[in-house]
């Protein structure tokens, strides 16, 4: 039974599924897709795509990760990052909305899904930590701008391409001529529109004596009715033969892969892509996935948050369609509408097809520029100006990760920007890890604390100095102990014991394990005895099979009060400075 549930997470809910729950998630699933619609849509759109491949990225993979994934409020589907991240990657492959773009927009869905896939096999849920939030933070906040800028060219009805902010802004204004004066009128009442529905309306609403709930349920539910509304203009004014653009008949037929004319150096460039994609849209997703769970107290499992997304990209691939992951805004979506288990998002797939089998006709005179603009107002709140300052009083170096990834993401572009802020991160860390705090410590007076001899008032012995290292030791910072304890033993004459106080290691490698043997031969020949104290136990392991243990003139104590009880004559207390 248990190895049922962990390949597949549903049997846990689906025990204990009622019908009461399956009312509250009918009727969460049914607002969720009317909301869900447009934005799915535009998101195809942002990726270069037909819109009605919003829909179809939002049927297959979301009941795949309903079914296969540890979240229960997380919401698969379509996303901003992603589908900036696809249009980004096909651009120089294809043109958009070419039968060639859609067949690699499908093809690096399903790379996509099978690196995500290995990565659960090979157990790297762990990547989770590789990003850090600073340059996630950046990431997002560029991507956002640039998906806003992106998206300009659809309120003004002209072209425009570039996969950073000079190449867009540049092309952008080369085209400038060729705007479409009804569609930018458009675009101007609908971002007008959605602005007060979005900041105002539910206040309103609530003075009129509604409550919190509803309130906040028909502000969010305000695009739908935008999106009606401009609907029913272009299709009642002709709007569409004034060169306002439509999403025009949504057909019912898969894409395919067409492999015939797929070449080897075309998937050798789809791959790094794909590989980033996947790394993103896991990280992103595993964090709203985290975010929601903790409200629930509920547990996420990386490794099969892994295989979950993995096989909903595949899903999508099979659907004909482009790369998901977990999404923020669709989760906020449906767990605002109600949503109490992951059969919403098998309902809420359901329901999308329905509206694509009996429905889309309603689309037809939809025009681009609405989904455009729905796009923008919803994006603009992930550009966090707060947390770089937040981050800036906290740490300089993540502030500075996270500018170079900010300002190389919008720059240059979005694969360079996010491989500089890792490399960056893991810069930092090294240089961090190489330069570990050491301390001398002493003992605190009438206790069997041992702190540092800078900071506080201690006691300790004039012939024993004790070290701590608070850091791992390995290649990166082993010279560094070494210097440091040698220098130490240069100044001060007296000395007879040293105590290596291990309290902060975890590790030691071959590199510091060198080191050590080092440092115990060159005390020996100065007539100075190499002691440990507090060594972990699976540290400890490993210096069993050393020599530097057989070969350890001195001893090897539990606690370090134990090794000043052992080690000192009568101790002769001297007070040290702050």
């Amino acid at each position: 039974m248990k190895t049922l549930d962990r390949g597949l997470p549903a049997m846990a809910w689906l025990r204990q599924y009622s019908r009461k729950d399956l009312a509250t998630d009918s009727m969460a699933s049914f607002i969720a897709t009317i909301l869900l619609i447009p934005q799915s849509m535009g998101y195809a759109i942002l990726a270069g795509l037909p819109a009605y491949l919003g829909l179809y990225a939002s049927i297959l993979p979301s009941i795949i990760y309903s079914l296969l994934g540890t979240s229960r409020s997380l919401a698969v589907g379509p996303v901003a990052i992603t589908s900036m991240m696809t249009a980004t990657i096909m651009l120089p492959l294809a043109v958009p909305g070419s039968d060639a773009y859609i067949s690699l927009a499908i093809l690096l869905a399903f790379v996509s899904g099978v690196f995500l896939v290995l990565m659960s096999l090979l157990k790297m849920g762990f990547l989770t930590n590789l990003l850090s939030h600073p340059v996630i933070s950046g990431f997002i906040s560029a991507s956002a701008i640039l998906i806003a800028v992106g998206q300009l060219k659809h309120l003004l009805g002209i072209q425009a391409h570039g996969n950073n902010l000079i190449e867009l802004t540049q092309d952008m204004l080369s085209h400038t001529d060729d705007m479409n004066l009804p569609t930018f009128i458009i675009s101007s009442l609908v971002i007008g529109s959605l602005v007060f529905f979005k900041k105002y309306l539910s206040n309103i609403l609530k003075a009129l004596g509604l409550s919190s709930n509803i309130a906040n349920l028909l502000s969010k539910a305000g695009p739908v009715l935008v999106v009606v509304l401009a609907t029913v203009c272009v299709a009642l004014l002709s709007l569409d033969q004034q060169g306002v653009k439509i999403v025009g008949h949504i057909q019912l037929a898969w894409p395919s892969i067409d492999l015939t004319s797929l070449e080897v150096d075309t998937l050798w460039a789809l791959l790094p892509g794909a590989f980033l994609i996947s790394v993103v849209g896991f990280v992103g997703s595993v964090s709203v996935a985290q975010s929601f769970a903790a409200k629930r107290k509920e547990d996420i499992q990386p490794n099969q948050e892994l295989l979950g997304l993995g096989a909903a990209n595949i899903a999508s691939a099979l659907s004909g369609a482009f790369p998901v992951t977990g999404g923020f805004s669709r989760t906020v979506v449906n767990t605002s509408a109600g949503a109490k288990t992951p059969m919403a998002g098998i309902l809420t797939a359901l329901f999308m097809l329905l509206v694509l089998f009996f429905l889309t006709p309603l689309f037809y005179y939809l025009p681009n520029a609405v989904l455009a603009a729905c796009i923008i107002v919803a994006i603009l709140q992930l550009v966090d100006i707060k947390d770089f300052i937040r981050v800036y009083h906290f740490s300089k170096q993540e502030a500075l990760a996270l500018a170079a990834t900010f300002l190389v993401v919008l720059f240059i572009g979005m694969e360079t920007g996010i491989i500089v802020g890792i490399s960056l991160s893991l810069l930092f860390f090294l240089w961090h890890t190489s330069h570990p705090h050491i301390a001398v410590v002493g003992r605190v007076p009438g206790t069997e604390h041992f702190r540092n001899v800078q900071r506080y008032q201690v006691e300790t012995t004039p012939d024993i100095v004790t070290i701590r290292i608070d850091e791992n030791l390995f290649f990166a910072n082993a010279r560094v102990l070494e210097d440091y304890v040698l220098s130490l033993i240069a100044q001060q004459k007296d000395v007879k014991h040293i105590v290596l106080m291990c309290s902060a290691v975890n590790m030691i490698d071959a590199s510091a394990l060198d080191s050590l043997e080092t440092i115990s031969d060159r005390l020996n020949s100065a007539g100075v005895t190499l002691h440990f104290s507090e060594i972990k136990g699976p540290v400890m392991d490993k210096l069993r099979q050393s020599t530097l243990i057989t070969n350890l003139t001195g001893q090897i104590f539990l606690t370090q009060h134990q090794a000043i009880q052992a080690l000192s004559h009568p101790i002769e207390a001297q007070h040290q400075g702050e």
